[in-house]
């Protein structure tokens, strides 16, 4: 079901949206740039966590890595290092992995098309349509949970609302020729006023407690591994014999995923060890 809304619905809407960020519009380091790279970095980064925290990473990572060429040629190791404190060390496993195919297949240039940047690793709805729009002010509708709650809000919508019948959503709200602007004024909106606590919409995905978790167990391990040459598989599980967890199953998550490989010592059969991949 395709929804319709009339012309001056939406207008209002814009206006009220557009006013909102003209008096209290965030400036962030990201949204000086229109360079494609440097805004797929931001939006890797934002992914799954808090602008204030990406800010010194972002700035840092493009003083190590200015451009695709650099960062596909580092290894693994050194991108992590420079990930470190971000999360979900996977995020920087893609990007990395990215910045090869895009040497590869696009001659060290990010692609400015949806279609395009949605064949990279980590590249899903959203981000495909974000990068164009904020280095390129692209006309698309670029949909995360801020957006997604402004827009149940704001028009009455079910929080059960389809992801194919809120695009077109906000497609129809989007103003041709301002996308870059809009969604920036969405953002601040989302972030400073429609905030979930206030709206009451809950948001999909929900994390959980980072401390104590897996993923928390996750990065302490990648972090452990990106200070040291190897570490045993078993002074590993001597270091973290309180984990909850299977540590077996983290492990092979992290090699599975690419981030980490195991060894045989030569020493001894019996031990294995690991390290970060390629390092």
């Amino acid at each position: 079901m395709k929804l319709e809304f009339s012309g001056q619905k939406i207008e209002l809407f814009r206006q009220k949206i557009f006013d909102f960020y003209r008096l209290n519009r965030r400036s962030f380091p990201w949204r000086e740039s229109t360079d494609r790279y440097a805004v797929m970095i931001s939006e890797i980064m934002l992914q799954q966590t808090q602008a204030e925290r990406v800010i010194p990473k972002y700035e840092a990572w493009l003083q190590h890595f200015p451009d695709v060429s650099t960062l596909a040629s580092a290894q693994l190791k050194e991108v992590l290092a420079m990930w470190s404190g971000l999360g979900y060390n996977s995020r920087a496993v893609r990007l990395h992995r990215s910045a090869s195919i895009i040497v590869e297949r696009f001659g060290g240039v990010v692609p400015p098309r949806p279609d395009l940047l949605k064949t990279l690793p980590g590249i899903g709805e959203y981000t495909c349509r974000s990068i164009p729009v904020f280095a390129d002010n692209f006309d698309a509708a670029a949909v995360d949970t801020n957006i997604r709650r402004i827009m149940i809000h704001e028009f009455m919508l079910s929080e059960d609302i389809s992801p194919l019948n809120l695009q077109q959503a906000a497609e129809a709200l989007l103003p041709l020729g301002r996308s870059r602007e809009w969604h920036n004024a969405l953002m601040d909106y989302g972030a400073l006023l429609l905030t979930s606590k206030r709206s009451g919409i809950r948001s999909l995905g929900r994390q959980s407690t980072f401390h104590g978790s897996k993923r928390w167990y996750r990065g302490r391990l990648v972090h452990d591994l990106v200070r040291s040459e190897v570490l045993f598989v078993e002074e590993i599980k001597e270091k973290y014999g309180d984990c909850p967890w299977n540590l077996d199953e983290i492990i092979d998550d992290l090699i599975a995923e690419g981030v980490v490989e195991q060894s045989k010592s030569a020493a001894s059969d019996a031990l294995h060890f690991l390290k970060i991949k390629g390092s």
